[in-house]
This record gives structure tokens, C-alpha cells and sequence, in this order.
């Protein structure tokens, strides 16, 4: 939201929330029911069929751009702004696709309104050239000077703060603006289409080549990663005034009073607005290496349709729960099947998401395995080769701590990860399965003067930890099964020679818990009683 919204701030169907789509719904309908029905070339147009396609490829190419630049951030190599996205962003960018719903729109009423707009060719040489040579001297000049004057403290504080609220973009910043905005960048793409379609040298073909131009060089802009090579300038020098880099608009972003340009930094060298530090901000994000992370938690998909809550995949979803899964993923099926057959075939462990903690680099990696491959005998083997070179390839990187996740700790397919340490006795990296913090905080939560405690469930690693370390202080821990108790008993004697921490372990069938999931404390004979499950 700007600092002062104007008049237009917001979208004309923002009540509608999910149901926007609708708006478009009846044309979608009509103009397909119309394509495939009729005989008569005049009903039967194909331009208009064509909308609803380009809106739903539009859609896919801004994810893809989407998933894409929130890998590469993660990865760290060639990034050009080092900070993390934080909520406010995510969440101001939601909207990002009520830019292509208004397109469409515009488009069908265009189809209906503007003459020569229906059962337009499908390809037209001169309309192409045409629309090539208004971009670059009407569209980006006008774009040069309006986005100047959105810069002026009237109009920014109103509308163009709302994008500059992001410092670090991403693909999506680039449409984050203001309805009025909108309307005004709209009028200004929309000069080559009326202009051609005046002249009866429109065609279909330029109206999705010119409407992917945009999106693309939209996106690639606002990447938070350089990605466009050295020598791809040094072949065409000319480029260097026809097409900007991420790291050329990042710093329009940081810097605010440069690099105005829409796409072609040809209008800032004209009129002096390039930044002095392009070119060395280029370089230096070409050669910024991979970030090494200092702690990693090693975690794994869950359900096929688990990737597309992960962070580099939808942003509606990456924020929600997985419990809370959309009807229309069912109709993404094929793109599932995909993904779970990519799985297969990548057979490592990839870069989920990586966040800064201070000093500290955070990083999530995940085992290309859903959980009910963790239930099967025969994918036992292929589990631990994979959990085993996540292992490697941390201790290559350098990482201080891996965290086993989930069920990559599971004492039946790796002993909490004990195997690893013994086959690799040398390991730099500590390999931990997060359950000292599990016990820090039992202990913590047990009451002062507490000296008696009955643990009942199905005891793990974490109760046996709980046990040892309540029967080093003298308190004596208490299991009602013989079955358990002599399990704790040879866990004790194997973790410790101390004849009082033996002796405070007891079988006794006086304390008998309620079957509850809460903790209860006994007034009057100080025991303490939880139920570890």
C-alpha cells in the first residue's frame, strides 16, 4: 500500500477475493462455445478464443519465473541484493495476477468495441515491424517520462510507493501497483495494438509475441539474480541500450533517482539518469559465488501435491497449511504426475529455502522421497543412500549442523541417524535429530521438587534422554510396564556407568497415569506425570 493512497488504489473486484475470474467466465464461455460450434467464419473467430489461453499461459509463465528466482535466491550465486523477502511483501504481492484478469478484459471488450478487432490474421509482417518500432521510440520514451513523474513526491507518495515498498524484488514486484497505475501503463502498451489494429495490420501472432515481451522482460528485471553473461554484450554491444539486466533495475530500487527505463536503458544514457554503479554492480553479482549455509534441515515431500506448498511454489499455498489443499489442484494432475516422475529421476537432495538468523545462514533442503516411500522395506536402501549424500555434500559445504527431519529420523531406517556417524567417524558436521531440544524441554517443564516421575507410553529416544537425565539429579523415574522398564534399564547401563543414575530407575505398578495426553501433577507425593508418545 503507498504511504498515501490515492483515488484507484485498489482493484474494481477486490470484494469478489477468489471469485474474481468469474468476470471473465462469460466471455471465456461464449467465445469458446462460438469457436467450436459455429461454421460461419464472421462467429467463429478465433482471436477471440485465443484470450482465455494467453491469460492462463500468462499465468504459468509468471510462475515459472516466480519458482524459478526464489530457487536461485536461495541458492545465493549471482545475487544482487542480499536480504530475505519478508511477510509484508509476500503478502502486498499477492495480487499479482489481477494485472493479467485486467488484461483480458480489456481484451474481450476490445474485440467488440475496437474496429478490425475480430478475426484479425494470423500473422502480419508490417504489424510486427510496426509494433517494434512504436515500442522503442513512443512506448519506452512515454514510459521514461511517466515513471519520472511517478517519482515526483505528489504521485509517489500516492501510488508508485506501493512498488518501491519492495527493496528486494522478485518476478511478481513488477506488476505490484496500483489500479490507477495500471490504467496508465495499460494505455501506454496499448498504443502498437490499437495503432495496428487501426491500420489492419494486427495479427495474433503479434498480440501474444508482444504481451510475453512485456511479461518476460518484466520478470527477468526484477529477478533478485544476474543471470545475463558478459559476453552476451560483448557480441552485441548495442544491447546494452536495448535491454536492462536484474541488476540494472535492482538499483532503481535502491537507489530510487536512477535507471528509470522500462526495458531499453537507451532513455537514461540520453538523459543522464544511469546509475554510476551499473556496471560494477553487474559484475560483482556475476561473480558472487554460491552461500555456503552454517546449519541445514534435512526434511522430505510429504505428498505429491506437497511441492506446491513448498516456497518456490505457489505463494497462496507456500502459506498455508498442507491440510488445507485446493480443489483445483486435482486438475493439475498431469503437472503432479510430472514433478513426482522428476523426483524419481533427480535422485538428490535440492535447496528448499534459505533464511538469514543474524550471522547465521538457515538452509531447508529435502530428500526427493514422499512419506509413504519411508513405510516401504524396499525403499529403506535408496532412503539412506539419499539422506547419506545429503550428509556428504553438507560436510563438503562446510555445514556445522544437520538437522534429520521428519522421517528421515526414524530409528528403524537409520537409528536417528547413528549409522551415518559410525560409518563416517570423521564428520565435521554434528548430525542431529532435534531431540536434546525435545528433552530440554520436558525437563524444563517439569515443577521444582518434583521427585518422582512415571513416564507411560510407547518410550523412544527422547524418553530414555528424559530418563538419564532426571536419574542424574537424583529423581527417580518410574515406567508401570516391565516390558519398558527393562528397556530403560539397558539404555541406562548402556549410556552410564553411575550406579545412583541405575538405581532412581524403578518398575513400578503403585503410578498409574490416566490416559491423557496432558501432564498431571499429584499434589502431596511430588510425582510428575507425563505421557511420552
Amino acid at each position: 500500500m503507498a504511504s498515501k493512497p490515492g483515488i484507484l488504489t485498489d482493484w474494481p473486484w477486490k470484494p469478489l477475493g477468489k471469485f474474481k475470474y468469474l468476470i471473465v467466465a462469460p466471455w471465456a464461455i461464449s467465445s469458446t462455445y462460438m469457436y467450436l460450434t459455429k461454421d460461419d467464419p464472421m462467429e467463429r473467430d478465433f482471436s477471440t478464443f485465443t484470450i482465455f489461453p494467453i491469460l492462463l499461459s500468462r499465468y504459468v509463465h509468471n510462475q515459472i519465473w516466480i519458482s524459478l528466482s526464489r530457487y536461485r535466491s536461495a541458492k545465493g550465486n549471482n545475487r544482487i541484493v542480499d536480504k530475505s523477502l519478508d511477510f509484508d511483501q509476500v503478502d502486498r504481492e499477492r495480487n499479482w495476477d489481477d494485472q493479467i484478469l485486467f488484461t483480458a478484459i480489456l481484451s474481450y471488450l476490445g474485440t467488440r468495441i475496437i474496429p478490425n478487432g475480430r478475426n484479425v490474421a494470423i500473422w502480419k509482417t508490417d504489424g510486427i515491424i510496426i509494433t517494434i518500432l512504436l515500442h522503442v521510440f513512443v512506448v519506452e520514451f512515454l514510459y521514461y517520462w511517466l515513471h519520472r513523474a511517478l517519482h515526483h513526491h505528489y504521485l509517489y507518495s500516492r501510488y508508485h510507493s506501493h512498488h518501491h515498498s519492495s527493496i528486494v524484488t522478485e518476478p511478481i514486484t513488477s506488476v505490484a501497483h496500483p489500479f490507477a497505475e495500471h490504467m496508465a501503463y495499460f494505455l501506454l502498451f496499448a498504443i502498437p495494438l490499437l495503432i495496428t489494429a487501426f491500420t489492419e495490420t494486427v495479427s495474433v501472432a503479434l498480440l501474444i509475441g508482444y504481451i510475453t515481451y512485456i511479461d518476460f522482460m518484466n520478470n527477468l528485471g526484477h529477478c533478485n539474480f544476474e543471470f545475463i553473461p558478459k559476453w552476451f554484450f560483448s557480441l552485441f554491444p548495442l544491447l546494452k541500450y536495448l535491454m536492462y539486466t536484474p541488476s540494472f533495475h535492482s538499483l532503481h530500487h535502491t537507489q530510487f533517482r536512477t535507471n528509470y527505463c522500462l526495458f531499453m536503458p537507451m532513455y537514461d544514457y540520453i538523459y543522464g539518469t544511469v546509475d554510476e554503479s551499473s556496471e560494477n554492480l553487474y559484475e560483482m553479482s556475476l561473480k558472487r559465488k554460491e552461500e555456503l549455509p552454517n546449519v541445514v534441515y534435512l526434511t522430505h515431500m510429504t505428498t505429491p501435491e506437497s511441492i506446491y506448498h513448498m516456497e518456490i511454489g505457489f505463494p497462496a499455498l507456500a502459506s498455508r497449511p498442507h491440510s488445507s489443499s485446493k480443489w483445483y489442484l486435482w486438475l493439475m494432475w498431469p503437472l503432479t504426475a510430472l514433478s513426482t516422475l522428476m523426483a524419481g529421476l533427480y535422485a538428490r537432495p535440492f535447496l528448499v529455502e534459505s533464511h538469514r538468523f543474524h550471522k547465521l545462514t538457515l538452509q531447508t533442503w529435502a530428500i526427493p522421497k514422499y512419506k509413504i516411500q519411508y513405510f516401504l522395506q524396499w525403499q529403506k536402501s535408496s532412503v539412506n543412500n539419499l539422506i547419506e549424500k545429503a550428509i556428504l555434500d553438507a560436510e563438503e559445504k562446510g555445514v556445522k549442523v544437520l538437522s534429520l527431519g521428519l522421517l528421515n529420523q526414524k530409528e528403524d531406517l537409520n537409528a536417528y541417524g547413528e549409522i551415518y556417524v559410525k560409518r563416517y567417524p570423521e564428520l565435521k558436521v554434528k548430525v542431529v535429530d532435534g531431540s536434546s531440544l525435545a528433552v530440554g524441554v520436558i525437563l524444563n517443564s517439569i515443577p521444582k521438587g518434583t521427585t518422582q516421575v512415571l513416564l507411560t507410553g510407547n518410550l523412544t529416544k527422547v524418553a530414555y534422554a528424559v530418563a538419564l537425565a532426571l536419574s542424574h539429579k537424583g529423581i527417580q523415574v518410574a515406567s508401570s510396564k516391565e516390558e519398558e522398564y527393562k528397556k530403560l534399564k539397558k539404555s541406562s547401563i548402556n549410556m552410564s556407568n553411575n550406579s545412583t543414575t541405575n538405581e532412581c530407575l524403578v518398575f513400578s505398578q503403585k503410578l498409574v497415569a490416566k490416559k491423557s495426553d496432558e501432564c498431571m501433577a499429584y499434589s502431596g507425593n511430588s510425582t510428575w506425570v507425563r505421557r511420552l508418545e
